[in-house]
């Protein structure tokens, strides 16, 4: 029996007026004594489409079993989520990023409607895990994320492979370096098995930062998902809800201004997606903490870059585990004063706390601080005349070569327009090829750019050829890969007026992206400018371009 507190559950298990919100649980083998504790929702995001998902499922039975082991009635229920991966390079993918609102509004609309006490959300790739993380912010009830974990790396002729190098090894079968057989052993071996794609991708950077901002347990980033260790951390996720639930410790408690500060020098650390940056802002917009691409720039501009995980290097997931983790990271960079040791987290204890102790196994994966690869953070935001708003880049993941670069544009109204220019050998060294209407409006939906720029890697031109887009990369993009160029196309920004031949100047290291194009000029060819409109509009998506705002303010909904 718990004590004589007052839940949230009360409204739908307590008191002669609720005899019929009862009968309803009756009817599921629900008793008394299930029904007279917590009731805490465990948010599923198991299916059989999404390899980072499939096994979920298991997941969330050891979850449950955590929340009855302390003492609370475990209730699942499910969230949708869409494999980027199997969505990349067709319409498909026009409905990832969006899939992030749908996912939040979900988790919402079954929190409330059911009234529970708690949260234990269990996602674990891309767009999912920001998703849950919003609607954590949102309700402000007890929730704690436990993630799938990664997959390990796959081997391909003795050397670690993931995602990242199976993409580009179209773009080598394109440039006629490998055969066909090459490219399906590639396939055959680039993902073994359950989890998130193994390198420091968008799924496994947003699990790393649940852990790094405080909303979920530590080794909730790295612990690989075939590992008995995640599913100990499952049961131990179910267990700590109960304590969260008991203490009444909510997600706005621990998503400060501060906590992001935190998740952002984690970030730069580590050289995340570049996604993180979208999916960062919408965390805070619905935790209500101020953060723009300025405050962006300025922790990467303060914090040194310590991890090269793939595609920026060879290093995968397990080894950052095997190294020591997230907390391994952190500690660093608290040694260096680089974050606020003294905030609250999910394990009911300071980040200090949460630290204390971890160990840097590998400083070959890890680097010290005074061995850091650069003394300033993996992404870098860009401002100029052609993107007034900001723009963002991997600056982890640029060849020294590419930090700088001038040259002319090669101008693309879509992403099929720009593979079949590079898949048939018109891009050229020197060149930069602008992919735009690609945004979230002019999408719709905001693609990810893999096949281009892993097409660019693959034909060896990564170090030679520059991508800008008003759309996303992929977190297994590499390269001069500058995105969410803001505004987009489809609101006038700058970048609908660029004409083939404009030379466009690239100043990664100074924050700078510039075409050679006057104000004067620009204004000329905006006065001639009319808007393309998107195409694919059936169904929600028409809805999602009219209340979608820009990817500078993380493409939310107004």
């Amino acid at each position: 029996m718990r004590d004589s507190r007052t839940l949230r559950s009360d409204h739908v298990t307590k008191g002669a007026e609720r005899a019929p919100n009862r009968c309803l649980f009756y009817a599921m083998g629900f008793t008394d004594e299930e029904l007279d504790r917590p009731l805490i929702g465990v948010v599923s995001a198991y299916s059989e489409i999404v390899p980072g998902h499939s096994h979920l499922d298991k997941l969330a039975e050891a979850v449950k079993a955590g929340v009855r082991m302390a003492g609370g009635t475990p209730i699942l229920v499910p969230a949708i989520g869409v494999c980027d991966g199997i969505a990349m390079g067709h319409q498909g993918m026009k409905y990832s990023l969006p899939s992030r609102e749908l996912i939040a509004d979900s988790v919402e609309t079954m929190a409330l409607a059911h009234c529970f006490d708690g949260l234990v959300l269990v996602p674990n790739c891309d767009k999912i895990v920001p998703g849950m993380l919003m609607a954590a912010a949102r309700l402000n009830i007890p929730s704690i994320v436990v993630s799938g974990g990664p997959m390990l790396a796959g081997r391909h002729n003795g050397e670690e492979i993931s995602l990242s190098k199976m993409f580009e090894a179209v773009g080598a079968r394109k440039a006629g370096m490998i055969g066909d057989a090459e490219l399906e052993q590639f396939a055959q071996d680039s993902c073994p098995g359950c989890g998130s794609c193994a390198g420091m991708y968008t799924a496994n950077s947003m699990n790393c930062l649940s852990e790094a901002i405080g909303m979920a347990l530590p080794g909730n980033g790295t612990i690989p998902a075939v590992y008995s260790a995640r599913t100990q951390l499952a049961k131990k996720a179910g267990m700590q809800i109960m304590e969260l639930v008991d203490r009444d410790l909510k997600p706005r408690d621990i998503l400060t201004p501060k906590a992001f500060q935190n998740a952002l020098a984690v970030d730069m650390a580590l050289g995340c997606s570049t996604n993180s940056v979208l999916h960062l802002l919408a965390i805070a917009n619905e935790a209500g903490v101020p953060m723009n691409l300025e405050t962006i720039n300025e922790v990467s501009a303060r914090t040194p870059n310590l991890c090269h995980l793939a595609p920026a290097g060879n290093d995968h997931i397990q080894d950052l585990y095997e190294a020591g983790g997230i907390q391994a990271v952190m500690a660093q960079l608290a040694q260096g004063g680089y974050l606020n040791t003294s905030l609250p987290t999910v394990t009911g204890k300071t980040v200090g706390e949460n630290v204390s102790g971890a160990e840097n196994r590998n400083p070959k994966v890890i680097r010290t601080l005074d061995q850091a690869y650069s003394k300033t953070g993996g992404i870098a935001v860009l401002w100029g005349n052609l993107a007034k708003d900001g723009c963002v880049v991997k600056r982890s993941a640029v060849s020294s070569e590419m930090l700088v670069h001038t040259g002319p544009a090669r101008v693309f109204d879509s992403e099929e327009e720009a593979i079949d220019a590079i898949y048939n050998g018109k891009i050229h060294p020197g060149d930069v090829v602008v992919i735009r209407y690609e945004g979230p409006k002019g999408g719709p939906g905001m693609r990810e750019m893999l096949n281009p720029t892993s097409a660019l890697a693959g034909m060896q031109l990564d170090k030679q050829v520059a991508l800008i887009t008003d759309g996303r990369f992929s977190g297994a993009s590499r390269g001069a890969s500058i995105g969410h160029v803001s505004p987009e196309a489809a609101a006038g920004g700058e970048i609908a007026y660029l004409k083939e031949g404009d030379l466009i100047h690239i100043d990664i290291p100074n924050n700078r992206i510039d075409a050679e194009v006057s104000e004067e000029e620009f204004a000329k060819r905006k006065a001639q400018w009319s808007p393309k409109q998107p195409e694919g509009l059936e169904g929600w998506l028409s809805r999602y371009v009219r209340l979608v705002s820009s990817a500078n303010t993380g493409a939310v909904l107004k």
